[in-house]
């Protein structure tokens, strides 16, 4: 399982540039990541956050369906609530925020495209 963090503020949602692997570099995704062994879908997105953007994240409910991955994994995106920091780009090439209007201005990975496609009634509403 692979959890994404959809964080919202002001009607924007933050999207993150990948550094690496090569073939996925330049592309664009939601944080997060991969769920540890014995660690919650949740506490692995929180884990992640501060890893990757050096922010505490509040998580909220499910958008979208789950999003089968081309390793064989399923990706999951969560609402969140930025609770502390600013988000830097710490493992990605740049972080960025999105109004729905923006949100086909980047190239998003194969699996995160249709997320940001159903968070558009986030944004908007």
């Amino acid at each position: 399982m692979v959890v994404g963090a959809a964080i919202i503020r002001h009607g924007r949602v933050l999207a993150a540039q990948r550094a690496t692997p090569p073939a996925a570099a330049g592309r664009w995704e939601f944080p997060g990541g991969k769920v540890d062994p014995g660690e919650t879908e949740t506490a692995a997105l929180v884990r992640e956050c501060i890893e990757e953007l050096g922010v505490r994240i509040g998580v909220g409910g499910r958008v979208g369906a789950d999003v089968p991955m081309v390793n064989g994994a399923v990706l999951r995106l969560y609402l969140a609530d930025l609770l502390a920091g600013e988000p830097r780009a710490l493992e990605h090439l740049e972080v960025r925020w999105l109004s729905a209007d923006e949100l086909d201005s980047v190239p998003w990975l194969p699996a995160d495209a249709p997320l940001a496609a159903a968070l558009v009634p986030h944004l908007t509403g």
